[in-house]
């Protein structure tokens, strides 16, 4: 799992049988201290519940696929839990 924003949407005309009623959102990777890595991806939200401003943690490949209501459909990564708090841990050396 990762950590993401959610920085835009996409509208999708044509989708897979097993995708209607998905979203599709722009998502940017961010590592531990919440800074952007990567580049944004595609990420469709399996909780049905993400927005604009939402910080995410986001899955990839086949965890991805599991993770959406109807299951191996065609996506590369999903969005699997909206994050209320992130709290400042001391990591051991």
């Amino acid at each position: 799992m990762k950590l993401a924003k959610v920085i835009g949407t996409v509208v999708a005309t044509i989708k897979v049988d097993g995708l209607s009623g998905v979203r599709f959102l722009i998502v940017q990777p961010l590592d531990r201290e919440q800074r952007e890595i990567g580049e944004p991806v595609v990420a469709a939200d399996a909780v049905a519940m993400a927005a604009a401003d939402d910080l995410v943690y986001i899955v990839a490949s086949r965890e991805a696929a599991l993770a959406c209501p109807e299951r191996f459909v065609p996506v590369d990564h999903a969005i699997v839990g909206i994050v209320d708090e992130v709290a400042d841990l001391e990591l051991p050396e």
